[in-house]
């Protein structure tokens, strides 16, 4: 979703969303509620999800707030936003905030490569579509390092861990296009 829901409200506030933005965790809130929130807690560290308590380690503006960015307002929250995007975004250490991303990403991925107005880079594209590919043809192909034939549902293993390293390998890529993107490098 590029936008929260219709009838949600901010969790911070309680109030109609002005200047949604998604944390990396998938839920909503304003973007000057969150960067409230951050600079309550101690600014060298990421903010806690107020929803889930999972620390925040991107922030992703709707793309209607994007639009409104030449509002002095709606500026200074979203340099607020590129500022915590730049010292957290590269942030998700360790393979469980990596696999708790993951839907996040992917979806977002997903929306970006058939969302024709959305932008990717082209070589961010060509890496995702040969990372499928490459993925797809290892689990296809009857080469495996642990086959099927000789050990069943344990020589599936391999394939599953393929393709969850694929997987892991492109949101790690989109995760450093979404920082560039709403990080202002």
């Amino acid at each position: 979703m590029d936008v929260p829901l219709e009838n949600d409200i901010c969790s911070i506030c309680h109030a109609n969303f002005h200047i949604p933005c998604q944390a990396n965790c998938s839920h909503w809130f304003c973007g000057n509620c969150i960067l409230q929130v951050w600079n309550h807690r101690s600014a060298l560290h990421p903010c806690k999800c107020p929803l889930c308590r999972r620390e925040i380690t991107l922030l992703v503006p709707s793309e209607a707030s994007s639009r409104q960015r030449q509002d002095p307002e709606v500026g200074e929250v979203f340099q607020g936003i590129e500022r915590y995007n730049r010292i957290f975004g590269e942030r998700a250490n360790g393979l469980m905030q990596r696999m708790q991303d993951l839907p996040f990403l992917l979806k977002r991925l997903l929306q970006d490569l058939i969302n024709p107005q959305r932008s990717l880079p082209l070589v961010m594209r060509a890496r995702v579509y040969l990372a499928m590919i490459v993925s797809a043809i290892y689990v296809l192909s009857p080469v495996d390092i642990i086959p099927e034939a000789l050990l069943g549902i344990i020589g599936l293993l391999d394939d599953f861990i393929i393709v969850l390293i694929c997987f892991l390998h492109v949101a790690a890529l989109y995760r450093s296009v979404l920082v560039l993107r709403h990080g202002g490098f």
